[in-house]
């Protein structure tokens, strides 16, 4: 049964919010430029932004109408305003009811539409359902669209009557623009608009033979969720970061409608709040991601400086600077041109980051981008009415913007101030600059030139290199800014700083000593984020005695400095320590070999169930591990027998044994259980010299598209983590592939060889118990002691052999741990020989990989802090504004 009637709802629910927002745009604008808006009728002047006698444009100063005329044109009925007000509370509703028909759609596995086959599964675990809404291009940018209507709700109610049609028509195109890239709408046979979430699979492969056979085909399963996507942070992640790029609107729209009714000043107030809730948001996401590749990557950090990483980076360093320069521009027309060139381009770059994930330019630059679904000329398109619109507005109103009357000297807040906005500008360009390289080329080749630019070999390195420069200037800066901001420093006069200065030395020497840091860089590093502490630090005491509030500044700054020592231990002192001293060679494929045998030299061979010695560890692989859906923790693999046939849709298994975890049955032997098959977890046994023991489970799958993925496991310890993965595995899902047959004929007590390994025949004893086969008293069953000797101890097999009526049974005895399965066949009475066929196989191991990651967890601490001083800041502006827009209605 194919359910086509949630699609059709789902299309026209596009539609829908398509049309309402054009028409929110229109109606907008409408009310923006009639005759009795508000805008009009009002006009509010803040009187210490006057400059040389010159108010708001033209040198013309602003005048203050009468409050009663002003309240009567404010009460005045605005119908444009009316209609565009229920134009885009029904858009935010059809984009709510868009992503409930998509995620019925996925949840319950209609594998008929295009997008649930493409990024789900009936395998997945819930919350991986819903991380397989935004897996898809259509479902990010309908993620994106419900971030945006939201926050349009909030800023109906809150901006005011003076601002919200101006800025709304702003808001509500962006949405019209949002809403296209996921219409679906095909004019004639070419020319598409959109790409839609509701697609058939008959639609969207219109040629597949499997729909010319049986049109209404339905697909069992679908191909489930990218491995490296199935991880509870990718859950909260994507929300949060398309949260931080609707919130960048807010500031961009505010500044378009500060321009468009020629109040430059005016904006700055209401969009401060935002602005730093924004960067709350958005940098919180940016670390979530981080923290993310922490836990899932394999490439031994948290950031990797990949192009998608750099696109997302890059604007919020200019929101950031936005944000410093919004401060200073009461007070300087400096600031007030950089806020607008900043907030400005803030977005835009959204934009712009936008274009480089999605149109495809980055190809396999990064592994984050996403393939091109044909809407790279729309994305382009997006991106440059708004460069046209912005820039152009800001162009027309730029000779009418106020001139400083003097030149902003050193010893002022706003030069300070401003110079740490420049050097976030700065930062941002360096990385912007090289992570557009692919667009350089794309660009030259459309002119029919070839371009040999390329991005860095080593990407780490080139940007590490320039932006630890960049933050440790930053650091410097927000030192001596926050001493300026309070007036610490007056008269010329810095002895000011000579206590954080003498401090910041004490404690720099103390921390180089102590931790032998001997390159020049770190050293300068560790002494710029610890006078970042200490200045911040004694600045915040002092705010703290008189208003909390205040201290928002501060706070944050103590935390990137805190972020800075975190990611300078954490990174620059990584010490591999799972260092391969067998003086073997692991592997001669290339991924080993290359560098001078380097992964070779630092990876761990272990073979199931023989220890191996790592640092001060005692390591034994225990064999891999599988999830079960109603069991907690994991259970051994060859507990559980697959279904066969099961594997592609069901996913459930045959319990071998009893299920128990902590003292607790769960499942009997031969019950059945659903599983999560997908991911198999390898089980380390470490042992501390005390004689604790702890497992750690890094995972892997062997995926046919992507080949092998592996995902760290982590000790997480106050001072260190111990950062673990399987850099090569057997692959969990294939066959074992066993050696032709080998027979031996032994009596009790002979000596003979298992795979390289002594094997003595104990014995051969009666039995009445045999897996799988019910002895009756007409039967017979014997079962033999054969005694394998290892470096690593004893192991025992007991092959049997069954007489049952009449018929002859020898089931076979596997051991993993040997890489052997043997099979009693024969008994000869009169010889007294017992003969045995014997297979070999490859005997199960993994390859491990192992980090000590020092003090990385003041990082995480300082990002938590980071984001407390944002949050305090942001709550504070946004009393300011409320206290201001409450004076203004009385």
């Amino acid at each position: 049964m194919i359910h086509t009637t949630v699609g059709q709802l789902g299309h026209f629910l596009v539609i829908l919010s398509f049309v309402t927002a054009l028409v929110a745009t229109v109606a907008y604008f409408l009310s923006a430029i009639g005759k009795r808006s508000v805008a009009e009728a009002v006009e509010v002047e803040e009187p210490q932004l006057a400059y040389a006698g010159e108010g708001s444009f033209g040198g013309k100063t602003a005048k203050r109408r009468p409050a009663k005329p002003a309240v009567a044109a404010a009460n005045e009925k605005d119908d444009w305003r009316t209609l565009a007000r229920w134009a885009f509370y029904l858009h935010g509703l059809a984009v709510t009811g868009v992503g409930v028909c998509l995620y019925w759609i996925i949840y319950n596995h209609y594998f008929e539409y295009h997008y649930a086959w493409s990024h789900s599964s009936r395998s997945l675990p819930v919350q991986y359902v819903i991380s397989c809404f935004w897996e898809g291009q259509e479902g990010s940018f309908l993620l994106w669209l419900f971030w945006d209507a939201l926050v349009g709700f909030v800023l109906i109610r809150t901006a005011g009557k003076v601002w919200e049609a101006p800025m709304m028509a702003i808001f509500a195109l962006v949405q019209a623009f949002l809403a296209s890239m996921i219409l679906g709408v095909v004019f004639g046979d070419t020319f598409k608009v959109g790409s839609s979430p509701f697609l058939l699979l008959t639609e969207a492969m219109p040629d597949a033979p499997i729909f010319t056979a049986d049109p209404t085909f339905v697909p069992k399963d679908g191909n489930g969720l990218n491995p490296l996507l199935q991880n509870y942070w990718m859950v909260i992640h994507p929300p949060t970061l398309f949260l931080g790029f609707a919130l960048s609107l807010v500031p961009f729209a505010f500044c378009i409608a500060g321009l468009w009714r020629n109040q430059p000043y005016n904006w700055i107030r209401p969009a401060l709040p935002w602005t730093l809730f924004g960067s709350l948001v958005l940098g919180t996401g940016i670390m979530m991601g981080g923290y993310w590749a922490y836990e899932t990557l394999n490439f031994g950090g948290y950031w990797n400086w990949d192009p998608v990483e750099n696109a997302v980076y890059v604007p919020w360093l200019v929101m950031v600077a936005s944000l410093h320069t919004m401060l200073i521009a009461k007070r300087s027309s400096t600031g007030l041109k950089s806020t607008i060139i900043l907030t400005i381009t803030s977005f835009l770059l959204v934009l712009y980051s936008t274009f480089l994930t999605r149109s495809g330019v980055l190809g396999n630059a990064s592994v984050h981008s996403f393939t091109d679904l044909g809407l790279s000329g729309q994305l382009l398109l997006y991106m440059m009415v708004f460069v046209v619109v912005a820039i152009g507005l800001a162009f027309w109103k730029w000779k009418h913007l106020p001139t400083d009357a003097e030149e902003t000297s050193v010893y002022t807040k706003e030069f300070w101030l401003f110079m740490g906005a420049l050097v976030l500008c700065l930062a941002a360009f360096q990385v912007i600059a090289t992570t557009s390289i692919p667009v350089y080329n794309k660009i030259m080749e459309s002119f029919g030139k070839i371009s040999n630019l390329a991005l860095p070999a080593d990407q780490i390195a080139h940007y590490t290199k320039f932006q630890i420069w960049f933050f440790v200037v930053i650091a410097v800066l927000t030192g001596i800014g926050q001493f300026m901001w309070w007036r610490r420093i007056e008269g010329r006069k810095w002895e000011a700083l000579m206590t954080p200065l003498i401090l910041t030395l004490l404690i720099s020497a103390a921390i180089i000593a102590f931790s032998s840091i001997k390159n020049p860089v770190y050293m300068v590093l560790v002494v710029a984020s610890v006078f970042a502490l200490t200045a911040n630090g004694s600045i915040l005491l002092d705010v703290i005695r008189g208003n909390y509030r205040l201290s928002g500044g501060a706070v944050a700054h103590m935390g990137m400095a805190l972020m800075l020592i975190g990611i300078l231990y954490s990174s620059g002192f990584t010490k591999v320590i799972s260092l391969n001293d067998s003086g073997l060679l692991i592997s001669k494929q290339e991924e080993f070999t290359k560098n001078d045998n380097k992964e070779n030299k630092e990876n761990k061979l272990l073979w199931l169930n023989q220890p191996e010695q790592m640092g001060p560890y005692q390591l034994t692989f225990r064999g891999q591990r599988i999830e079960a859906r109603d069991v907690p923790g994991y259970i051994p693999r060859n507990d559980i027998e697959l279904i066969e046939g099961d594997k592609q849709f069901n996913f459930h298994g045959i319990a071998r044994t009893d299920i128990v975890q902590d003292g607790k049955l769960y499942h009997k032997k031969g019950d059945t259980l659903a599983l999560y098959p997908e991911n198999t977890y390898y089980a380390v046994e470490y042992r501390e010299p005390s004689g604790k023991i702890f497992t750690l489970y890094p995972r892997a799958q062997v995926n046919e598209r992507m080949g092998l993925l592996a995902s760290p496991d982590i000790r997480h310890k106050i001072d260190r983590d111990m950062y673990t993965f399987v850099s090569s595995v057997p692959d969990p899902n294939a066959e074992d592939k066993w050696e032709k047959t080998e027979t031996y004929s032994v009596a009790i007590k002979d000596t003979f060889f298992l795979n390289d390994y002594v094997a003595i025949l104990d014995d051969v004893a009666r039995t009445n118990e045999v897996d799988g086969i019910q002895i009756s008293a007409t039967d017979a069953a014997v079962r033999a002691k054969v005694r394998v000797l290892s470096k690593n101890g004893e192991n025992v097999l007991n092959p049997a052999f069954v007489i049952k009526d009449r018929m002859v049974a020898h089931p076979a005895e596997t051991s993993d741990e040997l890489g052997v399965r043997i099979q009693l066949t024969q008994i000869d009475p009169q010889t007294g020989k017992f003969t045995f066929a014997v297979n070999r196989t490859q005997r199960d191991y993994i390859v491990m990989k192992a980090y000590e990651k020092p003090l990385v967890n003041i990082l995480w601490i300082g990002t938590l802090v980071v984001v407390l001083g944002f949050g305090i800041s942001t709550v504070r502006r946004y009393r300011e504004f409320a206290k201001m827009r409450g004076k203004e209605a009385v």
